[in-house]
């Protein structure tokens, strides 16, 4: 059985590796990270989730629920860092992240769930229409410059 929960500061070396599944260039180290979850608990509502299947953790996401002024005040939801550890591709744990992440988001009034995906990553997008998100709007982004 499959068990949800929030990612926990001891679970951070663990989520650092399976992150490397969507950015290799993350070099994010263990103390900034645990700095990053301090800082991300004290957002409204911004959870990251870890799947646990035998006590092995095999999956996490991502999950940020903003009020909104449009859509008469409801919030949306966005999900991100979706991964399943490669060991365990195939075996519906995905499915069941993305299930929980649509169950929390109507739990908190949200009006939809949105995520984004690199273009390159077109398995990624046929599960996602499989589990009947729909492409939506154009996604746009650009590089900021920082105050160092």
């Amino acid at each position: 059985m499959i068990n949800i929960m929030e990612l926990e500061k001891s679970d951070l070396s663990l989520y650092l590796v399976l992150l490397k599944e969507l950015d290799e260039e993350n070099n994010l180290t263990l103390h900034d990270s645990e700095e990053l979850l301090k800082k991300t608990r004290q957002y409204p509502f911004y959870k990251v989730y870890k799947m646990v299947l035998d006590e092995i953790m095999v999956g996490t996401f991502s999950l940020l629920i903003c009020d909104s002024f449009s859509h008469g005040g409801k919030r949306f939801a966005i999900v991100e860092n979706v991964v399943v550890h490669p060991n365990f591709h195939r075996r519906g744990i995905g499915k069941e992240m993305m299930r929980k992440a649509i169950e929390i988001a109507g739990l908190n009034n949200c009006y939809k769930l949105m995520l984004s995906s690199n273009e390159k990553r077109k398995e990624a997008h046929a599960f996602y229409e499989a589990l009947g998100f729909q492409k939506h709007g154009v996604s746009y982004q650009t590089e900021v410059i920082q105050n160092d």
